[in-house]
């Protein structure tokens, strides 16, 4: 018993100058020797608008659209593939929002000039459940990414055709 008596002494001192020590007595409790913060919390302040660079909104939006739209096509999966071409060509309308200019260039056309000519050979591909147009329109429209870095002075930053899925939680093959 007497083992157990020290211990649990210094705990109920603790806890007692931890609630609220002797009336003045010079103890303060634990919470009242805590400095003041001034002006608001950090978390209680009004969010900075979110407004991310041209590279992130690309590897954001558009790169994940890009490469999902492959694996859907390239098993043959239509209804994914139809969806993920609108989501890519959207992504570009709301980059092309977001980011007008780059650099003093009109990031707006730059998307049309590289894209335009192949989105609707991409969507016939699509519609008629055609792999080999699929292959090949889906290159054009690679290389009108790839165009464009070249023109934005970024010819480093190459696209390609995905060569394995970095989704393993999303099936790409078609479910029936």
């Amino acid at each position: 018993m007497r083992k157990y008596m020290i211990p649990l002494m210094a705990f109920g001192t603790l806890a007692f100058v931890a609630i609220g020590g002797l009336p003045n007595s010079g103890i303060k409790p634990l919470h009242a020797q805590q400095p003041q913060q001034e002006g608001p919390r950090a978390a209680d302040a009004e969010p900075a608008p979110f407004n991310p660079q041209l590279g992130a909104l690309m590897s954001m939006i558009i790169q994940p659209r890009h490469a999902k739209l492959w694996l859907a096509g390239k098993e043959e999966n239509w209804p994914f593939a139809t969806y993920y071409f609108k989501e890519l060509k959207q992504g570009f309308q709301v980059i092309a929002k977001a980011v007008p200019r780059w650099k003093g260039l009109p990031v707006p056309d730059l998307v049309e000039a590289a894209l335009d000519q192949h989105w609707a050979v991409l969507d016939f591909a699509i519609k008629a459940g055609e792999p080999r147009q699929f292959a090949e329109a889906y290159g054009k429209i690679t290389q009108g990414c790839n165009n464009c870095h070249t023109t934005m002075d970024h010819p480093f930053v190459h696209i390609k055709v995905p060569e394995a899925s970095a989704w393993p939680n999303i099936e790409f093959k078609p479910t029936r």
